[in-house]
């Protein structure tokens, strides 16, 4: 993680990642909603006249949902991706991601580890409380990407 020859790595725990969680939830909406209003509101303008309500409120849910995947996926890999290493959730509390070394990792790994979120999620969010429970307090799709999330 360094140049030092001594230097303590402090693993993030799991209220941290919580709290960052949330705090990218709410961010990540905020920014959904910002894309996805005014295009919402041109398909549903372009549409008018020449297809049914249902039509359009189908039309306007589905875009709504890829925009909301689209954007939740770019926001996380891309953010741990960075130069930050970090969610602006992550970055408000000192949190970095990591590889196992301590190294910045790529868009490939930032990658697994978002997708991998979806089995943590899917065995009861038991994939996320796993960072409670495990040595260097790792999630499942840490262990699954080989990435760590660390004080600084």
């Amino acid at each position: 993680m360094g140049s030092t020859a001594i230097e303590t790595v402090r693993y993030a725990g799991f209220w941290y990642r919580a709290l960052a969680l949330l705090i990218d939830v709410i961010l990540s909406w905020i920014l959904m909603f910002i894309i996805i209003l005014p295009l919402a509101f041109i398909l549903g303008a372009s549409m008018a006249g020449s297809a049914s309500m249902q039509e359009i409120e189908a039309a306007g849910e589905g875009l709504g949902n890829f925009i909301g995947l689209l954007v939740g996926w770019l926001y996380w890999t891309i953010f741990e991706s960075s130069g930050w290493q970090a969610t602006p959730g992550k970055r408000m509390l000192g949190l970095r991601v990591t590889n196992s070394e301590g190294q910045r990792i790529g868009f490939g790994r930032a990658n697994a580890r978002y997708w991998s979120k979806i089995l943590s999620t899917l065995i009861l969010l038991i994939g996320f409380l796993m960072a409670a429970f495990t040595r260097r307090k790792q999630a499942l799709h840490d262990l699954i990407a080989s990435t760590l999330v660390v004080k600084h």
